[in-house]
Order: structure tokens, then sequence, then C-alpha cells
């Protein structure tokens, strides 16, 4: 079984609705779900937002993060998800932030992917985040950084079920 289809049988399971903000995954991971047969009942909507205008206007990620942090980074992930989350009837939401190659940029190397989960349980949202670091072309990179994505929200839920937050 693919990673999709075992995420879309868990989002099934728990009654979860996923949404996401993707950049250097360019809507490959809502395709990844999209491609298994009942995937759309789990899909809310997906944001694909490359340019740093993008996700300030439709994700509300501030100037000030993007300027502080960079645009790869695990704090414009956050800003991502919870932008993600803000509009949508959806209670998962998935971000990735990265740099795809071939050159590094502002001394951040080639395949650096920020990731950020969120969960709406309740009233509560539990956001947790990473970043990581894939080998490979560029589409390479794009593909194992959206199954790494989907590959670790059932971690993630649990964790948001138990009432932690990261």
């Amino acid at each position: 079984m693919s990673v999709a289809a075992s995420t879309l049988d868990y989002l099934k399971h728990h009654q979860l609705k996923i949404t996401t903000a993707e950049s250097c995954t360019a809507g490959k991971i809502i395709t990844l779900l999209s491609q298994v047969d009942g995937g759309g009942a789990c899909i809310e909507s997906g944001y694909v937002v490359y340019s740093p205008q993008a996700k300030q206007r439709l994700l509300n990620v501030r100037a000030y993060t993007i300027e502080t942090f960079n645009l790869t980074s695990c704090e414009v992930a956050r800003e991502m998800v919870h932008g993600a989350l803000h509009d949508s009837p959806a209670n998962v939401a998935v971000a990735t932030t990265g740099l795809l190659g071939p050159d590094a940029l502002d001394g951040i190397p080639p395949g650096t992917v920020c990731f950020a989960w969120a969960f709406r349980i309740g009233q509560v949202v539990s956001v947790f985040s990473r970043k990581e670091h894939f080998s490979g072309s560029r589409e390479q990179v794009q593909l194992a950084a959206s199954v790494h994505a989907l590959q670790w929200l059932p971690h993630f839920h649990q964790r948001a079920v138990a009432g932690e937050r990261g």
C-alpha cells in the first residue's frame, strides 16, 4: 500500500479533512492523495504558493517572518499552515516550503524543506514543524518531501490528540 493510500485510510478512519499549503512541493501532496480511489472524500483544498507575495496574500504569512527567518524556515511553514486552516473547514493542514536546487540560496543547501502540520481539535489548533534535507533531482526532492509530509501526518495527529504541541 502506498503512503498516500495509508494516509487516506488514516484520515477516513479519524474523520479528518485535509488542506495543504504547498510551495516547493507545488501541489504534489494533494496530487498523491487525489490519485488514490476515494481520495477526494478527505481533501478539502490545496494552496500552491510559490512566491513570497502569494504566501502573504493568500495565507497571511507576515513579511516580517519571511525577512527575519527566510522563506525556507519552519517559522514560515507554521504561518502557512495556520493560513491554510483559517478559511477552511478542514481539520488538518500540511505546509511545505523549501529549496529544490540546484544551487544553495542564502546559505541554505538545496534539498532543504521545512514542514508544518496543524490539527484542529475542538477549539484548539496544535502545530508541529520540522526541517529535513533530501538528496536528488528537483523532482526526486519534491516527491520525497511530499511522501514525508504524508508519512508523518498520523504521528503528529496522535501527538495532537494527546494534547501535545510542537
